[in-house]
């Protein structure tokens, strides 16, 4: 694997035939908006792998920032990193079996019911500020 460095911290490598687009760690981070420490954690849960340089620097392929920003995604819905990883196989394949389609039927379920908390929550602060709005504009 051969590449040639750009400015932008990422460089094109032949694999397999195809010209693929390489960054070390520092680029995802800055690309996902996450810090190196969490793409590192990644790696020790086993949700993203990375290749190695002869210096031993880590390099990803361009396709990790999208799941480095689905695993953001999950984790902001409250999914833990086992849980995440025992969603990848769903993601690569498009096949699962009953148990798989029972943790993301799961998954969805606790999810909608976070939405709907969250709306409330939304509704309510609505609410004060059209008070406080209209008290403002009572007393100006």
């Amino acid at each position: 694997m051969t590449g040639v460095h750009q400015r932008s911290g990422i460089w094109k490598s032949l694999e397999k035939g195809h010209e693929v687009e390489r960054m070390r760690i520092g680029e995802l981070a800055r690309q996902t908006g996450v810090s190196v420490r969490a793409i590192r954690y990644y790696e020790e849960q086993g949700l993203l792998t990375s290749d190695r340089t002869p210096g031993g620097q880590r390099e990803y392929s361009a396709d990790t920032v999208e799941r480095v920003l689905f695993f953001q995604q999950m984790y902001s819905a409250g999914l833990n990193s086992r849980r995440i990883a025992d969603l990848l196989p769903c993601m690569g394949t498009g096949t699962t079996n009953e148990e798989q389609r029972q943790m993301l039927a799961e998954d969805r379920e606790r999810l909608e019911a976070r939405i709907s908390e969250l709306s409330r929550a939304k509704s309510h602060l609505d609410s004060i500020i059209a008070t406080a709005n209209q008290r403002a504009g009572n007393t100006a």
